[in-house]
C-alpha cells in the first residue's frame, strides 16, 4: 500500500505513529482538534509565573526503549538530561529521614546488600519481595503481592506503584507494574538512569517531531476535529471533520490516536478501558533557582501530600498521582497544602509564592486488572484502520513509553498486511535503544 495515512490525534501516540510512517516512506496527514500538538505531554507559557511549564512532570528511564528510539528518529535524544549513575533520592516529610536508592551495574542486585543504597528500615527480604511482580498473574493487584504492612511498602513500593500506575496499590495492576520493573529496575543501573526533558516536554518530544514531519513532507492540521468515520463495507471511505469531509482513496489508511472515550464514540462497540484517574501538578516560582536535597533535579517525597518534587531554574513543581480525592478542592487550598511540603523539603518557610495548579482529571485510564483486560490491540475489524494510545494493549502502563510504543505498533500494523508475523516487522521501529540489550 502506498496511499496516504491519516493520523487522528497529535499526542505522543499520534506523533510516534506519524513519524514512524513518514520514516517508512508513507505520505502522512496528522490531524488534531486542539490548537497545539502534544496532547497531555506538552509545555505552555504561564502568564502569571511568566515561565514555560510542562502540563505534567515526567521522568523517563534509560530502559524506555520505545521513547529513546522515537527521540533518535526525530533527532532529539540530546534534549534529554541523563543522570549517571542512576540514583533516586527520597525524603520522609514526617520524620526527616533522607535516603537514596542506587542500583548497581548488571542484573544481579548486590546493591540491596548495602544499607546505604537501599530503603532505610527495610532489609534484603523486603526489597526482594518486589521480584514477585515479575511473575504477577493477570488479575493480581499490587497489594496482593506486596504486603502493605511490610517495612519497604510505604517508603518504596507504594510511592513507585502510585506514580507509575496512577492508582493505589490496593487496586492497581501488579502485572503492569511488573512490566515496568522488568524493563528497568530488574535489569540494573544502565536501564534505570533517570532522564528529564532539559528544556521542557514540547522542546524535547513535540517540536522536533513536528519539524521531522515537515521535513518528510507530511501535513499537519490543527483545529481539525474528527466528527465521524464514513464506512463502505469493511473499510473507512471518508473522514468527516468539522471543516469538511476528506474521501479516502483505496490505498489510504487511518490511525486513530485519540483518548478511549473519543475512540469509542467514533467506533461504537469498541472495547476500551472505562473511567479515568487524576494527576495533580503544582508549579511554584521562587525568588531564586532551587537546589533540592541530594543535588539532583528531582526528589521523591513520602509522609506528605506531594509525591515528587522537580526543579528547573527558579520553578519547583510537585506531582500527586491518583489524586481524585484532591480534584475538587480549590486551587488556593491545594497550593497552601502542597507548598507546605515543598517548604519542608527546601528548608524554607513563608506563604506560597506565585503558583499554578494543573489538574488532569483523565490523565490515565484506571489501571486496574479489570480495566487492563479491556484494552484493545492496534488492529480492528476495519481493514484500513488501526488504533494507537497509551490505553491500548501495549503491556505497559499509560506512560510516555506506553504511548510511544503504541504509536510504533499502530504504524507497523498499518504498514504490514494482516497476518504478517511479528518476526517480519520493520526492524527500525523495534530497535532497542543504544546501550540497552533487547529483552522482556
Amino acid at each position: 500500500m502506498t496511499g496516504r495515512v491519516h493520523v487522528i490525534g497529535a499526542g505522543l501516540a499520534g506523533l510516534s505513529a506519524a513519524t514512524a510512517l513518514a520514516m517508512s516512506g508513507r505520505r502522512v496527514a496528522l490531524h488534531d482538534a486542539a490548537g497545539h500538538a502534544g496532547g497531555r505531554c506538552r509545555s505552555f507559557h504561564d502568564e502569571q509565573l511568566d515561565r514555560t511549564l510542562d502540563n505534567g512532570n515526567h521522568l523517563l528511564l534509560s530502559g524506555n526503549q520505545a521513547a529513546l528510539a522515537f527521540l533518535d528518529r526525530i533527532g532529539a535524544r540530546d534534549r534529554l538530561l541523563e543522570l549517571r549513575p542512576a540514583a533516586f533520592p527520597f525524603l520522609d516529610l514526617a520524620t526527616g529521614d533522607a535516603w537514596c536508592l542506587r542500583p548497581n551495574a548488571g542484573p544481579l542486585p548486590w546493591w540491596l546488600l548495602d544499607r546505604r543504597r537501599r530503603t532505610p528500615g527495610a532489609g534484603l527480604r523486603a526489597h526482594l519481595a518486589g521480584l514477585r511482580l515479575a511473575f504477577a498473574p493477570a488479575g493480581a493487584r499490587v497489594a496482593d503481592l506486596l504486603d502493605p504492612a511490610g517495612p519497604a511498602f510505604g517508603r518504596l513500593w507504594q510511592p513507585l506503584a502510585v506514580s507509575i500506575l496512577n492508582e493505589e496499590p490496593g487496586s492497581g495492576s501488579a502485572r503492569l507494574l511488573g512490566a515496568v520493573f522488568r524493563r528497568t529496575l530488574f535489569r540494573g543501573e544502565a536501564a534505570c538512569r533517570p532522564m528529564i526533558a532539559a528544556r521542557g516536554l514540547s522542546d524535547c518530544f513535540v517540536d522536533p517531531a513536528l519539524a521531522y514531519l515537515t521535513r518528510q513532507g507530511a501535513t499537519v492540521a490543527l483545529h481539525s476535529r474528527l466528527r465521524a468515520l464514513r464506512m463502505h463495507g469493511s473499510r473507512v471511505a471518508a473522514l468527516e471533520f468539522t471543516s469538511g469531509t476528506i474521501p479516502l482513496a483505496p490505498g489510504d489508511a487511518v490511525v486513530l490516536a485519540l483518548p478511549p472515550h473519543q475512540a469509542s464514540a467514533l467506533l461504537p462497540g469498541l472495547p476500551v478501558p472505562q473511567g479515568g484517574s487524576t494527576i495533580l501538578n503544582a508549579h511554584f516560582r521562587l525568588a531564586e533557582p532551587a537546589r533540592l536535597p541530594g543535588g539532583l533535579p528531582f526528589l521523591g517525597l513520602v509522609g506528605g501530600t506531594a509525591e515528587w518534587l522537580f526543579a528547573r531554574g527558579d520553578v519547583v513543581s510537585v506531582t500527586v498521582s491518583a489524586a481524585g480525592r484532591l480534584a475538587d478542592r480549590p486551587a488556593e487550598a491545594l497550593a497552601a497544602e502542597l507548598w507546605g511540603d515543598v517548604a519542608r523539603a527546601l528548608g524554607t518557610g513563608g506563604p506560597p509564592p506565585a503558583y499554578r495548579i494543573v489538574k488532569e482529571r483523565r490523565a490515565t485510564f484506571r489501571q486496574t486488572p479489570g480495566e487492563e483486560a479491556r484494552r484493545p490491540g492496534p488492529r480492528t475489524g476495519i481493514e484500513n484502520l488501526t488504533l494507537a494510545g497509551d490505553w491500548t494493549a501495549t503491556g505497559l502502563p499509560a506512560t510516555i513509553e506506553g504511548a510511544i510504543l503504541s504509536g510504533a505498533r499502530a504504524a507497523r500494523a498499518t504498514l504490514l498486511p494482516r497476518g504478517t508475523a511479528e518476526a517480519g516487522l520493520i526492524r527500525a521501529l523495534r530497535a532497542p535503544a543504544p546501550g540497552i540489550s533487547q529483552g522482556a
